[in-house]
């Protein structure tokens, strides 16, 4: 479930609209409903979810007088629908949703910085609900993200000042905690220094992955990520370059288990190297001024499935589309020379990030403009924050793609539905808060049309209208990263 939870979306590095035909004929209104949400209206916000058991899809819409919730069967006809005041939640906003075994939805409202939330369950049979209150104990942590698996909410936190990840299931109304505690295990630098996990997180703070979704190379880039798997949490820690460290939070169990990755060896001891965990496989990059190496390995067994090398004086055979570089939202440009590129990876942050269609596996190499941490002194405190190095401002990035035997193919990728999704959204302003839910076999758009005043829910599958143009320079992953969805 992607959604939108802001009055805009966020546009990131790349943006490629004006330079993509997209196969919007070929997508279906799948159902409407009559909703008069003030146009300028903060609070304002839509959800479009999946009940993971019954596979009933709701929208929950709110705006500062009420919140509505309709519900839709598995053939997305409307079943039932509840409209409320949306009473004490004036200065909250949804953060999270679950689904208890009657079938029925729970929202969890709360401030920004969530040390309050509001737990509200909703009976759609008596239209009815119930109100809880739970409040996070942010004295001693500090929260990391927030996530639904498995049709419960969760919230992940770190501990202040002990070595330690909290996790905080929500069911029933009951709040279950279980702390996963890194005091046993050794991180070490590049320079074999030792470091405290603490000390990991503070300079590589964790990004939140979709695990099946598609990932911007800015989020991919980042050295520590979080990926949120059924009954799992992997968490992976690139800060040092020779290796890829990776602990599995069992969510189950409450095991917490360690696995080391090592990265490929380089001519040149200084390189940048980063990785990205998807179905059970390690994708590794490893770049220096001279080399790029690309390794595929099996996640449980450790065995190197494919790898891939390239020095500077190479053509980049496995690479689908052209090496590009951009500058913020100008048009890319394509760096002919494999010793240009690597230079100027060189001076980036490097990540790669993977997803797969019904086709093959589609994978983004590059790097994206360091971030520099400056520090400052309050009463005697070390604080630090981020800024980005402006002198190195571009991206460079390309895109390959493998087949089912992670083998390079040159087989022409059909655009995505998020890519249609996201030229569907630039070409039509009326159509605001966004949210897509993957479902079955195709993606939900959901959007409120200003203008109509109604809630549209549109089918949107991969693919090209037949006959339909494609640009020869931007390919279809490329465009894919044109927005990114926040998620509550």
């Amino acid at each position: 479930m992607i959604i939108v939870a802001k009055k805009h979306m966020k546009k990131l590095l790349f943006f490629f609209l004006i330079l993509y035909k997209s196969s919007l004929l070929g997508q279906t209104v799948l159902n409407s409903y009559p909703l008069n949400l003030k146009k300028y209206d903060e609070s304002n916000q839509i959800l479009n979810v999946e009940n993971s058991i019954t596979h009933d899809v709701f929208v929950f819409a709110t705006n500062t007088e009420n919140i509505t919730i309709l519900k839709y069967n598995t053939a997305l006809f409307l079943k039932d629908e509840f409209s409320i005041p949306r009473t004490d939640l004036q200065d909250k906003s949804i953060v999270g949703y679950s689904f208890s075994e009657d079938g029925n939805p729970t929202l969890y409202w709360g401030t920004e910085d969530l040390k309050t939330i509001y737990v509200i369950k909703y009976y759609l049979e008596g239209k009815t609900y119930k109100v809880l209150r739970f409040n996070f104990p942010v004295s001693s942590q500090s929260i990391i993200t927030t996530f639904q698996q498995n049709n419960l909410f969760y919230i992940l936190s770190q501990d202040a000042s002990q070595p330690a990840l909290g996790v905080y299931a929500f069911k029933n109304g009951i709040v279950e905690e279980k702390i996963y505690d890194f005091s046993p295990f050794t991180f070490q630098n590049r320079k074999t220094q030792f470091l405290t996990f603490n000390q990991v997180l503070r300079e590589n703070p964790i990004e939140k992955i979709e695990s099946d979704e598609y990932n911007t190379l800015s989020k991919a880039s980042k050295k520590t990520k979080a990926y949120m798997l059924d009954n799992h949490i992997i968490l992976t820690l690139d800060y040092n370059p020779n290796k890829t460290q990776v602990f599995d939070l069992n969510l189950e169990n409450h095991d917490l288990t360690e696995k080391i990755f090592p990265q490929s060896a380089t001519q040149d001891q200084r390189k940048l190297s980063n990785s990205f965990f998807y179905k059970d496989k390690i994708y590794q990059i490893n770049t220096t001024q001279d080399e790029l190496l690309f390794d595929v390995k099996d996640f449980n067994s450790g065995e190197t499935i494919k790898s891939f090398k390239v020095s500077k004086n190479d053509t980049i055979r496995f690479k689908s589309s052209p090496l590009l570089m951009q500058r913020d939202n100008e048009k890319p440009k394509e760096v002919k020379k494999t010793s240009k590129f690597l230079q100027r990876l060189s001076y980036l942050d490097v990540g790669l990030s993977v997803f797969k269609n019904n086709q093959n596996i589609l994978v983004t190499l590059g790097g994206n403009p360091r971030m520099e941490q400056m520090y400052y002194a309050i009463n005697d405190q070390m604080y630090s924050f981020n800024y980005t190095q402006t002198f190195h401002s571009e991206s460079v990035f390309f895109e390959t793609t493998l087949n089912n035997q992670y083998d390079f193919t040159l087989i022409q990728q059909q655009p995505l539905a998020m890519d249609n999704i996201n030229y569907f959204l630039d070409q039509n302003k009326k159509a605001t808060l966004p949210n897509v839910l993957k479902f079955k076999d195709f993606y939900i758009l959901g959007y409120y049309d200003i203008t109509a005043k109604q809630y549209i829910m549109r089918r949107f599958t991969d693919g090209f209208i037949p006959n339909e143009p494609t640009n020869p320079i931007i390919d279809k992953a490329t465009f894919s990263k044109s927005f990114s969805f926040d998620k509550p």
